[in-house]
């Protein structure tokens, strides 16, 4: 028996969100080692699992951890930005996404995410050309300025951008996070953690597929279909929050319109959670990792 290495966040919270869901297929956008997918399977014994992943060492946990299932079970291998596109003529009645770094990579030292790697990599598609070390040692300080400003929301951008051309290259990211420490201010997170967060986002254009994710289900038009996302931070989360909102919205009209002269009529469906559902205390007890997660959830008519 596989020891499994994962705990999925809001695990409870995802399996009553899809609980109504009797026939079709979910697709599990991010399925990591399968601890969200195998609840679906067990509670609703009639849906059908497209698990995607675009980590092949998750996706090879996954296979075996849901062997027991496999008739009910369909593996994919690519970024989530695509899979709805890949199986848009499937009866797709649900849609999850935990957009968070998995376990996997977090644990694995030689994938390059922790503090303590002594790598510089952070690919979650270990096949892309684009790592950590070619973000920290080559980019410009402008461009290092503004990633640390959007996707970190860094407050010292510009004096940490200088720091790290002025003191690189960097081999690890063990390096550079010994390096942060030293260079800025303690606070309640290690000093490198919004660093790290900026550079993973530029390695893996996390936002940017995340929105594609988003106009990807729009097009598609699935009926009946719920869909839920796990986000991790506030930059993801406002994304989600946005798309959920421009999806229920019946007036288009621009704004200053006097009178509404789009029909009223637009709304794709209802947002169901009106406000982020969050881990329990409890769940924050037995998971550290889950205290930053928020599910938001909305269902198409």
């Amino acid at each position: 028996m596989q020891e499994i290495p994962h705990i999925p966040v809001l695990y409870n919270e995802v399996l009553e969100a899809f609980k109504n869901i009797n026939d079709g297929f979910i697709i599990d956008c991010t399925t990591g080692y399968a601890g969200h997918s195998s609840g679906l399977l067990k509670q609703n014994s009639n849906i059908k699992l497209i698990c995607n992943d675009q980590d092949d060492e998750a996706l090879e946990f996954s296979k075996n951890r849901l062997k027991e299932f496999e008739n009910r079970v369909q593996f994919n291998k690519g970024n989530f930005k695509n899979v709805i596109s890949e199986f848009e003529s499937y009866d797709i009645k649900g849609i999850l996404a935990d957009i968070g770094v998995s376990s996997l990579q977090l644990d694995k030292l030689e994938r390059g995410f922790s503090f303590n790697s002594l790598s510089l990599d952070m690919r979650m598609d270990q096949n892309q050309i684009l790592d950590a070390a070619t973000v920290v040692n080559s980019y410009s300080q402008t461009d290092l300025e503004k990633i640390l400003k959007e996707y970190g929301e860094v407050r010292e951008y510009k004096k940490i951008a200088s720091l790290i051309v002025s003191n690189r290259p960097f081999y690890s990211s063990k390096e550079l996070a010994d390096f942060l420490y030293k260079k800025m201010p303690k606070g309640k997170i290690h000093p490198a953690t919004l660093v790290f967060q900026a550079i993973r986002i530029e390695v893996n254009d996390e936002l940017g597929v995340l929105e594609k994710l988003f106009d990807s289900i729009e097009k598609a038009k699935f009926k009946n279909c719920i869909v839920a996302i796990i986000s991790f931070h506030s930059l993801e989360d406002r994304i989600v929050k946005n798309y959920f909102k421009k999806w229920s919205q019946n007036c288009i009209c621009p704004d200053g319109v006097f009178r509404c002269e789009c029909g009223n009529n637009h709304a794709l469906g209802k947002i169901i959670t009106k406000k982020p559902i969050i881990p329990t205390q409890n769940e924050i007890k037995q998971n550290p990792r889950s205290r930053s997660s928020k599910l938001r959830i909305f269902k198409f008519d």
